[in-house]
């Protein structure tokens, strides 16, 4: 039996947030990441839709236990759809690759009660920074949909349950690339936006 590999695209690319095995870069054709929400979370986080053009980077990692059950029920917002023969990645032998993503139906777009975080989007560009470089970096922006949502500013008081410190740097780069969409993040609104269960992807 092959080997069970998801593909991440998100906040997996930083290792630095996981503890996943078998880590390496990837690249998965005929999907686009986008930004959505479901009712079982409060902000709007990523997933993929197909795209038949798109292309994206990310990281596989090994199943853990290669129990898809357990994987399945801590991702139970997302489908899981097989991916195998659209993923390019370095392992020698063969594997079997999925990727979670939310289909239509089961997600609205964001809006100011369900915004993106600003403390996510520092986690996903410092995984992209340190795994592919700034060229990374630049395609993740580039290569997502959605950014028409609003940016919550919560750096100071972070929501992402395994957000990261980022050096000044690494803010500025984030902050460039936001601005070159015309992303310009909001202020902490009134309320209690409470806790978030961040996903793998």
């Amino acid at each position: 039996m092959k080997r069970p590999y998801f593909f991440g695209y998100g906040s997996l690319v930083n290792r630095n947030t996981h503890d996943f095995e078998d880590t390496h870069p990837a690249r998965l054709r005929g999907w686009r990441r986008i930004w959505r929400h479901t009712d079982l979370r409060p902000v709007a986080y990523l997933t993929v839709v197909p795209d038949a053009g798109a292309e994206i980077d990310g990281l596989i990692a090994h199943v853990p236990n290669d129990d898809w059950a357990a994987l399945d029920y801590r991702e139970r917002a997302y489908d899981r759809a097989a991916v195998c023969d659209h993923v390019s990645h370095p392992k020698a032998e063969e594997i079997s690759v999925a990727v979670y993503t939310v289909p239509h139906g089961k997600h609205g777009a964001p809006t100011v009660e369900h915004p993106l975080l600003l403390s996510y989007i520092d986690v996903v560009a410092q995984g992209y920074l340190n795994v592919f470089g700034e060229a990374g970096v630049a395609h993740f922006f580039q290569t997502t949909a959605g950014w028409s949502a609003p940016v919550l500013d919560d750096r100071a008081r972070p929501i992402y349950p395994r957000h990261q410190t980022l050096s000044g740097d690494e803010r500025r780069m984030v902050d460039d690339n936001l601005r070159g969409l015309g992303v310009v993040p909001m202020d902490w609104p009134e309320g209690d936006l409470g806790s978030w269960r961040g996903d793998p992807a």
